[in-house]
């Protein structure tokens, strides 16, 4: 279990493209939410699996970290400007502290408000005392960081598919099933 020089491993492939999927839907949850007045069922429907969503991206992105210690990414052929390494390194790492911070970030704010934590059937203990001005702060920063995410993922496929139609190296490919 590996990656061949061209692609990476098959689990890091298809964990990448499910994530994408449920990233989607914790957005989408979270914007849908505002077509339905507060407190309502529905509202409250999508806010839960907003959070059950975003804590499942959180713990998958363990397993991603996981397969990208272990195994080396496969070489771009032809390689890039040494810049280009650098800011997808740097790309990279902030999509992965999105993936781990903004589910930490969800689960402390609701631990702090002092609302359960559901997870598909389960009440996940709280990690932190109940402190409403804290959790207020923390949903805050969730908020912005977000909107940062927003960019930083579009950025992230303009970048994949700016090396695959314009520069034609295999960037692309190498996450292709």
């Amino acid at each position: 279990m590996q990656n061949t020089t061209e692609k990476y491993h098959g689990a890091s492939i298809a964990l990448h493209w499910l994530m994408l999927v449920l990233i989607a839907a914790v957005y989408a949850c979270i914007e849908l939410r505002e077509l339905y007045p507060k407190g309502s069922d529905p509202r409250e429907l999508l806010k839960q699996w907003h959070f059950m969503l975003g804590l499942s991206v959180g713990m998958l992105v363990l397993i991603r970290i996981f397969f990208r210690l272990r195994y080396s990414a496969p070489v771009i052929t032809p390689l890039p400007p040494i810049w280009q390494q650098r800011a997808a390194k740097l790309m990279h790492g902030l999509l992965y502290l999105l993936m781990l911070g903004m589910p930490l970030a969800g689960w402390m704010i609701l631990s702090s408000a002092g609302k359960p934590v559901p997870f598909f059937g389960l009440e996940l203990p709280a990690l932190l005392s109940v402190n409403e001005t804290l959790s207020e702060q923390i949903e805050e920063l969730h908020e912005t960081v977000g909107s940062v995410g927003y960019w930083l993922i579009g950025l992230h496929a303009l970048a994949g598919l700016f090396h695959h139609y314009l520069i034609k190296d295999n960037t692309f490919k190498r996450m292709l099933p």
